[in-house]
């Protein structure tokens, strides 16, 4: 293995009529210096023409061309060279001369003594380094500038792309169609908008394709859950806090009304907000400015608030939990989300569109979705909406073999509710009511129908898993009108 390169030394450039001069600084410099060296300004000329010179310590009075009147030449032709006068002498005339015309960095005086000589030139080769690494840095970032300004605009246009209305995954015939007119019509009016509905039905995705068809999408957008924190908690993150303000206050805090100020805030489950807080965000809604935690006076911002909730804001208003006038304010329109068993059309679209988004982000293929799946989807209710439907698409490609995805993979709730559908004959078992002998025969019943759908009715796989041989399980199949046939 080839060892590695020793670090390049940076070069400097020694400027001394006298020999013995030049050969004691060699010694002292050359373990921490690439060392080159001069007798006169001609020599020195023709150095720094071919060697690249980080650094120029230069005698004062030599014969024919003065330290100064070289290092002025030096400064005009190779300005980034740092430039060091040594001299036994200490004519303040020369130091201004050289300070003045030369631009010296240091005027050292003779005898000098090693370490303090060392400690002077690493010094003035790391801010030649530094120098040098600021004007890559600066070359760097003028070239860059128009590509940078090309990546900022594609990612703002993918952003739009996906949280445009028309990306909104919906059937036709969906009730979503109403709504995303509505949203239409919204994104163009610089007003409050209330969006409520159940969680997960895909309120924040509406709330961005408001954003994003508006205005203001060129500006930021800014999400606050309003339930995850406690009130002052909740009032510095969004108002923002001064340093000392409260106890682990080390440092001034821009708040998240002030980072949206040109864009669009969600408030998520403004609804979970307490009637204190309720005051002050009535506040911001009215005056257009926000008072930072420990401020003295308020900051203007300008932000269009969207509200979300899974509650009914009126039954909250008419119970006094939620402020009538802030109601009002958040609500200059409301657009209410109709939840995913409202809308069973849609079921098998998202549930593709979620398939295919799981198969890019994991980099794995499946076959789509199967009848035998989405028949089951359809026929859920979906309590927790979208978020859950992604958790079924997420549980099947997690238990799946090879490429192909099964509803034997599926919740046995999912699955119960798509054989209920399929067959509902089948569920004829009746309440628990008779005597001890019939309420058991009905809990066996359902037992051995439930083992059955979560094996998809392999009847040797439900055998095996109640304990029971073939012939045992057909003849409670037949007894208790649950047997399919082959």
């Amino acid at each position: 293995m080839t060892p590695p390169l020793p670090p390049e030394l940076p070069a400097i450039l020694v400027v001394d009529d006298e020999v013995r001069s030049q050969e004691a600084l060699r010694r002292t410099l050359e373990e921490d210096f690439e060392v080159h060296t001069a007798s006169n300004a001609k020599e020195a000329l023709a150095v720094l023409e071919r060697e690249w010179i980080r650094i120029v310590l230069c005698d004062q009075r030599m014969p024919g061309t003065s330290g100064v009147a070289l290092l002025r030449q030096v400064r005009e032709r190779w300005p980034e060279a740092i430039r060091i006068i040594i001299s036994g002498y200490t004519d303040s005339e020369d130091i201004i001369e050289g300070i003045n015309q030369a631009g010296i960095y240091q005027y050292l005086l003779k005898p000098w003594q090693p370490e303090q000589l060392l400690l002077t030139l690493k010094s003035a080769a790391e801010m030649a380094r530094l120098h040098a690494e600021n004007q890559r840095l600066a070359m760097e970032l003028r070239t860059a500038a128009p590509v940078l300004e090309r990546q900022v605009e594609n990612r703002r246009g993918a952003a739009r792309r996906r949280f445009a209305l028309d990306a909104i995954v919906r059937a036709p015939g969906s009730p979503m169609h109403g709504i995303c007119t509505l949203v239409k019509k919204l994104s163009a009016l610089d007003i409050p908008v209330l969006l409520t509905g159940e969680s997960g039905t895909g309120k924040e995705l509406l709330a961005r394709a408001l954003h994003y068809d508006s205005r203001r999408a060129d500006e930021a957008f800014v999400v606050e859950n309003c339930g995850a924190l406690p009130d002052q908690l909740l009032e510095s993150e969004l108002f923002g806090h001064k340093r000392g303000a409260f106890t682990g206050a080390f440092e001034d805090r821009i708040g998240l009304f002030k980072q949206a100020d040109g864009g669009t805030m969600l408030l998520d489950e403004v609804g979970e907000t307490s009637a204190a807080f309720q005051v002050k965000l009535l506040r911001v809604l009215q005056e257009g400015e926000v008072r930072p935690v420990g401020a003295a006076r308020p900051i203007p911002v300008d932000a269009r608030v969207i509200a979300a909730t899974n509650r009914d804001l009126e039954a909250e208003v008419l119970a006094g939990r939620f402020r009538e006038d802030l109601y009002y304010r958040l609500a200059a329109v409301t657009v209410s989300v109709p939840p995913l068993r409202e809308r069973p059309m849609d079921i098998p679209l998202i549930a593709q569109a979620l398939l295919d988004e799981s198969q890019a982000a994991l980099g794995r293929r499946f076959e789509p979705l199967s009848g035998e799946i989405i028949d089951c989807l359809v026929a859920w209710r979906w309590p927790g909406n979208v978020r859950e439907l992604r958790n079924e698409v997420l549980r099947m490609i997690a238990l799946a073999d090879g490429d192909s995805l099964s509803a034997s993979h599926l919740s046995p709730r999912v699955l119960r509710a798509g054989e209920a559908a399929e067959e509902p004959a089948l569920n004829l078992l009746g309440e628990l009511e008779g005597d001890l002998k019939t309420r058991l025969e009905t809990l066996e019943a359902r037992i051995v129908r439930e083992s059955l759908i979560r094996h998809r009715w392999n009847k040797t796989r439900a055998a095996k898993e109640l304990g029971l041989s073939r012939v045992g399980l057909r003849s409670k199949l037949t007894r208790y009108g649950l047997d399919k046939g082959d």
